[in-house]
């Protein structure tokens, strides 16, 4: 009796399990609002190492993408303010590039020890602009963005052993987009910085907050004025500043379309010019793959960030005789994928980063749909399908599983910047090169295979410019990450 009891009382305790879901845990917005509040949320431009608002510029609202509520106002540059930074950057450049690389590592590991103290703050900041969730900010954003200025204060303290003949390229004009904001001004500026030279950059323009408070940063870590300057604007600026006569190098990370105009535009100016563009990456999981490593693997690459990743895994490639058992397992798994507001820290994925953006994925959703494709999504709760019904803010969509597409379709073909995963099969190692290859893009693709032998074979044919085994997304300072082809 006392057995059957046990049994009965187990069954009732594995169903309550079953049946619980997770509670609220939300990080507090304090660190974020209290600094918005001190700087009575609006914000000029940072140039020579002072705020400057010059009177009569328009302001640009950011928008908490979760809420809808605006966070803070922003000046919006226009061609006399890029004038202005890049002559600042210009007349600090002789002073700071003359500086021995042991010097200049001072100042910035001197940044990436008051970015870490401002670690939490940061990642507070960063939730609430982009949208993207508390726990991908807290533990890859921003402490990733800090590994990059100290792996690069110590390449400036060898600079010249290690390097005797480089020299600083001059003035360096950046332009970062909105998905990793903190991360890609840290790619930009660490190594300019480094190497002596001086920067302008522009952030993207739904995602301003927190590149001013690096801004407070640099003050705080005694960076000489000048040396680097942060200015935001329009798309309008941006081309301005893209094209500036001033400047000696372009660094660019964004969509294929503006990068060739940029391209364009600066082509036989004398200015260097680096790209990092758009992305269709793909997934390719072997039968030899530990499936449910692959699955997991495919939840970091498509749905990191709501799949806004340029080196996304939206092509899921896999092999004809694990495609069921793959599909079902990533159905199940989609279906515990919490959606929700960016500082719940028990939340998988945040909001999209505006309107546009999501009717953009809707559409391509919607196209696959009418092509007559099989579409699975992952479940968005009661509450944020009335914030979207009612308009009071929350871009959010669900994780979604698109397959039966042919590989022509727009849908396969083309970067959707969302959390869509299109999945198709392959029969041979040869026919999944020949997929994964069949795009316009290069920027990034994995393998999953417990063979090594097989995994090293096909990764060494994929036209990309990073290829990952047995993982996807993974990134570090000390690891070089670019793209071929159309990205």
């Amino acid at each position: 009796e006392c057995f059957g009891a046990s049994e009965g009382m187990s069954s009732e305790v594995a169903k309550a399990f079953a049946s619980m879901s997770y509670g609220p845990a939300p990080e507090s917005s304090g660190p974020a609002v209290q600094w918005l509040e001190a700087h009575g949320r609006k914000f000029g431009m940072f140039i020579n190492g002072a705020w400057v608002s010059p009177p009569g510029r328009q302001m640009a609202a950011s928008i908490n993408p979760c809420t809808g509520d605006e966070l803070a106002q922003s000046v919006q540059a226009e061609a006399k303010d890029v004038d202005d930074a890049v002559n600042a950057a210009k007349s600090a450049l002789p002073v700071w590039s003359g500086l021995s690389g042991h010097e200049r590592a001072k100042f910035i590991y001197a940044i990436a020890r008051t970015m870490q103290k401002h670690h939490r703050a940061l990642a507070v900041l960063e939730a609430m602009d982009n949208g993207k969730t508390i726990r991908e900010t807290r533990d890859l954003d921003i402490p990733l963005a800090i590994r990059h200025f100290y792996h690069h204060a110590g390449w400036a303290q060898v600079v010249e052993s290690e390097m005797p003949d480089a020299k600083p390229v001059g003035v360096v004009g950046a332009i970062i987009p909105w998905n990793f904001p903190l991360l890609m001004l840290a790619w930009k500026v660490a190594p300019a910085l480094a190497m002596g030279n001086t920067i302008v950059l522009k952030p993207a323009p739904s995602t301003r907050l927190s590149a001013w408070m690096f801004c407070q940063i640099c003050s705080e870590a005694g960076l000489p004025a000048g040396v680097v300057n942060i200015l935001s604007g329009d798309n309008e600026m941006a081309t301005y500043l893209a094209g500036h006569p001033g400047l000696d190098k372009v660094a660019f990370t964004g969509s294929t379309a503006v990068g060739k105009r940029i391209r364009q535009q600066i082509a036989g100016s004398g200015a260097k010019l680096s790209l990092e563009l758009g992305g269709k990456s793909a997934m390719v999981v072997f039968g030899t793959a530990d499936l449910d490593a692959a699955v997991e693997g495919c939840v970091d690459a498509i749905w990191l960030n709501q799949g806004q990743v340029c080196c996304a895994g939206s092509r899921l490639l896999v092999q004809e005789s694990i495609a069921e058992e793959v599909l079902e397992k990533l159905r199940r798994r989609i279906k515990n994928i919490r959606v929700g507001d960016s500082l719940d820290k028990v939340m998988d994925m945040g909001a999209i980063i505006d309107e546009n953006q999501l009717q953009r994925i809707e559409t391509y959703v919607e196209q696959a749909r009418a092509e007559g494709a099989t579409v699975h999504q992952g479940v968005l709760s009661e509450t944020l399908k009335q914030k979207k019904s009612d308009q009071k803010g929350g871009t959010f969509f669900p994780p979604t599983i698109i397959a039966g597409l042919g590989t022509a379709s727009k849908v396969y073909q083309e970067e959707i910047f969302g959390p869509v995963l299109v999945v198709i099969t392959f029969r041979s190692p040869e026919e999944a090169v020949a997929l994964a290859n069949n795009t316009q893009y290069g920027l990034s693709a994995s393998v999953w295979s417990e063979s090594v032998g097989e995994a090293l074979d096909v990764g060494k044919q994929m036209r990309a410019g990073v290829v990952w085994i047995n993982c996807h997304n993974l990134f570090d300072a000390a690891a070089g990450f670019g793209g071929v082809r159309e990205s």
